[in-house]
């Protein structure tokens, strides 16, 4: 238990730097700078070398498989109600998505591996994969929804660079491509800063935040999605097939995530109240650090 917990600590050292440096040289930081650096270059990196590191083999497709069908459920049941609960549209459009934007990348994949051991790598690495393009379709979608029409919407989406790289890194890797190690040294370097900048990025958000003004519902319906509902839905689906129990167990925590610091990249991004998300993610992570001990007890059920 000692390794899970250094392993969700672990990350919050740059959060914490990005908090003070924001309370320190206040408007001298460029929220917005930083924020179009990381998501138009710098993740750019991230996604080449995390699709590259690992050869992406097809026949893992089963479990990413699975995850993106239990959240496709997820999004046409928060379809079904979220618009009764949230009549502001930046509300609507975070209710929609936020909970659905998982951290199974730089938190989850060295959390599985403390679970289940570096057997689990080969799965995250797919489902992480997965979640790249829930991150930069139905989240740039909806988060550019608070302020865009449907139409612009969907051309945000085919704007960024992130799911471009997604396509060719996939394509590479499929095809055998190998990278050498200067190149493979040049990437990584890209990819921690990525990760470094968004962990940055959301101490500076977290700045003059303050959960009291924001909507009780918006709190209250994010974090019972991400941590019941979510996860009900998840063991039901996953009670039901027939597959190998640590497979089951991968997609089990990676569904179980807190949110992701990318929802604070895209809410930045497209003016979608990236206080209130900055806010929702603070609330989740620390929900976690209880939830994780009773969804490792859950897996034995599974």
């Amino acid at each position: 238990m000692s390794s899970i917990i250094f392993s969700i600590l672990s990350i919050y050292v740059f959060i914490v730097m990005g908090y003070i440096a924001k309370r320190s040289f206040k408007e001298k930081i460029d929220d917005r700078t930083i924020t179009l650096l990381n998501v138009y270059f710098l993740q750019v990196f991230l996604t080449f070398w995390g699709l590259l590191l690992h050869p992406v083999d097809i026949t893992l497709l089963y479990a990413p498989s699975i995850y993106i069908f239990i959240v496709l459920i997820a999004l046409t049941i928060a379809m079904l109600f979220a618009h009764h609960l949230f009549t502001k549209k930046k509300e609507y459009s975070t209710a929609m998505v936020a909970a659905l934007i998982g951290n199974t990348g730089n938190l989850g994949i060295p959390l599985n591996i403390a679970i289940f051991g570096e057997a689990s790598i080969p799965y995250t690495t797919v489902v992480n994969l997965m979640n790249v393009f829930v991150v930069y379709t139905i989240g740039v979608f909806f988060y550019s929804r608070g302020s865009f029409s449907a139409k612009e919407s969907l051309k945000n989406i085919l704007k960024l660079p992130i799911l471009w790289a997604a396509f060719i890194a996939i394509a590479l890797s499929v095809y055998g491509y190998r990278p050498d190690k200067t190149i493979m040294n040049m990437l990584m370097m890209g990819a921690y800063a990525s990760m470094t900048m968004q962990l940055f990025l959301f101490g500076i958000y977290l700045y003059g935040t303050k959960i009291r003004e924001i909507n009780k519902t918006l709190i209250i319906w994010v974090t019972a999605f991400k941590f019941i509902l979510l996860p009900l839905l998840t063991f039901t689906v996953l009670y039901f097939i027939e597959l190998e129990p640590m497979i089951k167990g991968i997609i089990f925590i990676e569904l179980l995530m807190p949110l992701a610091v990318a929802n604070v990249n895209l809410s930045s991004l497209y003016n979608c109240e990236p206080k209130i998300v900055t806010a929702l993610v603070m609330i989740t992570s620390l929900a976690f650090l209880a939830v994780i001990f009773v969804g490792v007890k859950v897996l034995a059920y599974l």
